[in-house]
């Protein structure tokens, strides 16, 4: 069974860095992902609308070009977080995480007995690779490759982000820093001062519990100020703006001659 070399880096204290894709689910993309230098890719069902078909294909084309396929499910429920590790992902990051008993049954979910509920399916499934491993030893490299991300974005998540990162088997605190701000009712401040002290606690919880905080960032100056904050999982952008952008940007300089 292949590793998880995201996983290992954050554990190591290194960072990691990747991209999240919303909309273009074409046979190319991890392979175009991978040459641009991402580490990781965050698929999302939160949003998108993306179905496990769709997923297991592209779980699928990650193999044997050394990107980690991630996915954000929709909710905490066993039968999305335990059906994306079965198709292949390599960790799942879930919303609205607020406390440690959901923190708890994430985890849970991602886990094997008897630490865990997750049901076995060995050998017809492609999380295992389809190999010849005994099951005892799948189970426990599926639980050392597995990342477990905790999206932490309402303000009850912030004030429990403590007890959330002191959860056994949770690696990432994800800061959903469009939804901290519109739940405590200043979409978009990004300069408010109980926003910033939300970051900077998230930070230190996860320092205090030997956790990765992690964020999306929209552009370089993001990627440079959060990374400075303590941030060392970092997506950069979403395929859809990344194009967008980019278009955008080519088309008013060929306008403007």
């Amino acid at each position: 069974m292949r590793p998880n070399p995201v996983k290992a880096a954050l554990a190591a204290g290194q960072s990691s860095h990747g991209t999240m894709v919303f909309e273009f689910f074409t046979p190319g993309l991890p392979q175009i992902l991978r040459a641009a230098g991402a580490d990781f890719v965050l698929y999302d069902m939160e949003h998108s609308g993306l179905g496990f078909e769709t997923l297991k294909t592209q779980f699928g084309l990650c193999r044997g070009i050394g990107l980690v396929p991630l996915v954000r499910v929709p909710a905490t429920q066993y039968h999305f977080i335990a059906r994306a590790l079965d198709i292949g992902a390599m960790g799942i990051m879930v919303p609205m995480v607020e406390t440690k008993e959901q923190a708890e049954l994430i985890v849970s979910c991602t886990r094997y007995p008897p630490v865990g509920v997750r049901g076995s399916a060995f050998g017809v499934a492609p999380h295992d690779d389809y190999s010849d491993l005994g099951v005892v030893e799948k189970m426990r490299l599926a639980h050392e490759r597995t990342l477990v991300m905790c999206l932490v974005e309402t303000v009850k998540g912030h004030e429990n982000v403590d007890a959330i990162a002191a959860v056994p088997g949770v690696d990432v605190c994800w800061l959903g820093h469009f939804d901290t701000t519109n739940f405590m009712g200043i979409p978009t401040q990004w300069e408010h001062p109980r926003y910033i002290a939300a970051v900077k606690n998230l930070v230190a919880a996860c320092n205090r519990h030997g956790k990765t905080a992690g964020f999306l960032a929209a552009n370089d100056d993001w990627a440079r100020r959060y990374r400075e904050l303590g941030f060392r999982m970092l997506c950069y952008g979403v395929d859809t703006t990344l194009l967008q952008e980019s278009l955008a940007a080519g088309l008013r300089k060929m306008r403007q001659g």
